[in-house]
């Protein structure tokens, strides 16, 4: 119950803070490039039910279909106005609205789309028992996830074999140690992470 209200008046005091700068940056990924301001991507969340999960747009339309990963910092599907957020992580603020209506929390693992979460073992689906969200240890270890899977021949089974489950460790170390300081001792990383 704490969790939860910390979530909403966090994420509702980001939401109304960053109104004009959201604002700003919805108008310039709507203008630079054919397609939608937002992403909306459907990813497995709490209890193994899916959920839309909030993004600026940062890749050419449709470009999903080409593969759900994105490899490198130079990836051809992303625009120049998502290099610019990507790099510093500003495609994720919409995901508080996620967090401001339930789906998602500030804290947690970081959802994941169905296609992988189908290749879970028992033991690793213990992550879904709780809610994901915007950032967690993962996130912090893997904060450059796309370079390390570029320096790969196959990226998709790099991540399958060696990211993915990796990853899923530190989820599961997180739900051990869940609480209102660990939450925000993660959010205090990923900001320092996000400005160094």
């Amino acid at each position: 119950m704490l969790k939860r209200l910390f979530d909403i008046l966090i994420s509702l005091i980001g939401l109304l803070i960053l109104l004009p700068f959201l604002v700003i940056i919805s108008m310039v990924v709507a203008l630079g490039s054919k397609g939608g301001m937002f992403y909306l991507q459907e990813r497995v969340g709490r209890h193994n039910k899916n959920f839309k999960l909030f993004k600026f747009r940062t890749m050419q339309s449709g470009s999903d279909k080409k593969g759900l990963l994105t490899v490198g910092g130079r990836d051809p599907r992303i625009t120049s106005t998502g290099y610019f957020l990507r790099k510093y992580k500003l495609d994720e603020l919409p995901q508080l609205l996620n967090v401001f209506f339930g789906s998602m929390s500030l804290v947690g693992p970081r959802p994941e789309v169905r296609k992988y979460v189908e290749l879970y073992t028992d033991d690793q689906k213990k992550v879904l028992l709780v809610k994901p969200g915007i950032t967690d240890y993962a996130s912090l270890e893997y904060f450059n996830e796309n370079d390390l899977l570029a320096k790969s021949t196959n990226p998709e089974q790099t991540y399958i074999t060696e990211v993915m489950p990796a990853k899923l460790a530190l989820n599961k170390k997180y739900i051990k140690e869940v609480g209102l300081i660990t939450d925000l001792k993660i959010i205090f990383l990923t900001l320092q992470r996000i400005v160094s």
